[in-house]
């Protein structure tokens, strides 16, 4: 009779076969297994990437069948906090419950009443975006106060923070890094050091990404050293986005940087407390700190006396908050940690992808504007990007292709959309466009005029909303596609032009 390691191993065998066999399609763009793209098959503008190790990890935690987050979240846990240099990363189902906790987290009755974020208390965010960065926000009873957005960057407009500050009012700025580009970190922490205040950074689209800021500017922020794996000169202090700020969020949604299907995760950069508070509200708003399956770490499960509870009843069902159940399953973290290994190959491809793109789409510059780095004044087609002259640098690892229709053109932003759709290459929006625009917004204002206010006009918002889309730069795009998409935009351009 087998025993069950050897059935186990038949099993994953079989299924590394059955991967390979099945799902050559979603192989990374430059993988010699990868099937090949035809024309006239669509082009997605993102997607999963996987090959048979990330299959073999699913079905083997799913044949030890623990499925809530355990052993394999740990590890993960463990390792994106590694890789980012965070004191804590936590796992959640998705990018938005991230946001959802993050913000929570700053409401805590753990922290001082002047720090905490209060109900009718201001975070300043960005008009420009995807919804769920500022429905937690109001979600927590807070007043989100909106700054217009970058055209060019799609980032907020960093100069506007001053004129959205409300003195005792405001606790925090909580704005996304845009399709991978790292909004104005230099000015925002300088606003937030200078009243005090949290700094969120929605890190979904731009795990990868990094900053690099003059070394005696960051160190008078408290910025003493890189992010691991980063280096940039004894002059300059490098470090990833999502590691600037006090709290940050990511999403492992398949079009994302890596992918556990459906999840996310919240990183706590130095603060434990902020840490233990995340966590009670990921986990129930429970106050004890024992994982799943695990009782007493603190040798006193049944000695605390908190709330008006009686001395001795059990930590484990003590909350300290009004809490959530966002964890993900223990499988979709073992996926995760297989695509964390193919991290920094991702990151260079998306970098690539985007830079092929940049040059192949060049003679439309006439009709067509391209995003830029924030910092980056200009872009040359040898020299790659030229920078302004305040220091800092960007280094994007691209989530999508921005591409805006200039306001001279002869065809709309829905002109074009139209014949990449006929061509079937996936393209998309800048997410929700001008928020303020939308109907959840609209009738939000129109029922509660106070729930939210503008520090400034939202022009650039609007003409982000009104002229731009991306295209995909994810790593299963194959040469073949983006010639087709270069070319198809390029023809669609010149024909518009006669």
């Amino acid at each position: 009779m087998e025993n069950l390691k050897d059935i186990k191993r038949k099993i994953l065998e079989l299924t590394r076969e059955y991967s390979i066999k099945a799902h050559s399609s979603f192989r990374p763009g430059s993988d010699e297994l990868r099937s090949e793209w035809k024309m006239g098959h669509p082009i997605p503008y993102a997607g999963r990437v996987f090959t048979e190790d990330e299959v073999e990890a699913a079905i083997s935690t799913t044949l030890d069948f623990w499925l809530t987050l355990g052993n394999e979240g740990s590890a993960m846990e463990k390792e994106l906090g590694g890789f980012l240099g965070a004191k804590k990363c936590l796992l959640v189902n998705s990018g938005s419950s991230a946001n959802l906790i993050a913000i929570s987290t700053l409401t805590s009755h753990k922290l001082p009443y002047k720090k905490r974020i209060n109900v009718g208390d201001e975070v300043i965010t960005v008009a420009a975006g995807f919804p769920t960065t500022v429905a937690p926000i109001i979600q927590v009873g807070a007043v989100p106060v909106f700054i217009d957005a970058d055209p060019t960057t799609g980032n907020a407009k960093c100069e506007q923070l001053e004129s959205a500050y409300n003195p005792g009012k405001t606790k925090a700025v909580m704005m996304a890094h845009a399709l991978g580009n790292p909004f104005e970190l230099l000015k925002t922490i300088e606003f937030c050091k200078k009243y005090d205040l949290w700094l969120i950074e929605d890190n979904c689209d731009a795990l990868g990404c990094s900053y690099t800021m003059p070394k005696d500017i960051a160190n008078k922020f408290g910025f003493f050293q890189n992010s691991p794996g980063l280096d940039d000169g004894p002059n300059n202090i490098v470090r990833w986005t999502g590691t600037w700020g006090d709290i940050s969020t990511q999403s492992f949604y398949p079009p994302h940087h890596l992918t556990m299907g459906e999840g996310g995760a919240v990183n706590i950069i130095n603060s434990t407390k902020l840490a233990v508070i995340a966590e009670s509200f990921r986990d129930w708003g429970r106050d004890c700190w024992c994982p799943s399956g695990i009782d007493n770490t603190c040798n006193k499960r049944f000695d605390w006396q908190l709330g008006d509870l009686p001395k001795g009843y059990d930590h484990k069902y003590t909350y300290s908050h009004l809490g959530f159940n966002l964890k993900p399953l223990d499988i979709q973290a073992s996926i995760g940690r297989i695509q964390l290994k193919r991290l920094s190959e991702f990151i260079e491809t998306r970098k690539q992808n985007w830079n092929y793109l940049r040059g192949g789409l060049k003679k439309s510059e006439g009709s067509l504007d391209f995003a830029l780095p924030t910092h980056a004044i200009s872009w040359d087609g040898d020299k790659g990007f030229i920078w302004d002259d305040s220091g800092c640098r960007t280094d994007c690892s691209w989530f999508g292709f921005k591409i805006s229709v200039k306001e001279n053109s002869s065809f709309s932003r829905t002109d074009l959309a139209k014949n990449l759709d006929a061509n079937k290459i996936g393209n998309r929006m800048l997410f929700g466009g001008n928020l303020i625009r939308q109907p959840a917004f609209v009738e939000l204002k129109n029922n509660r005029p106070d729930a939210f206010r503008l520090a400034a006009e939202t022009e650039g918002s609007d003409q982000i909303m009104e002229d731009t889309l991306f295209l995909g730069t994810y790593p299963g795009l194959t040469k073949e596609m983006m010639d087709f998409e270069i070319q198809t935009i390029n023809n669609f351009v010149s024909s518009q032009n006669k």
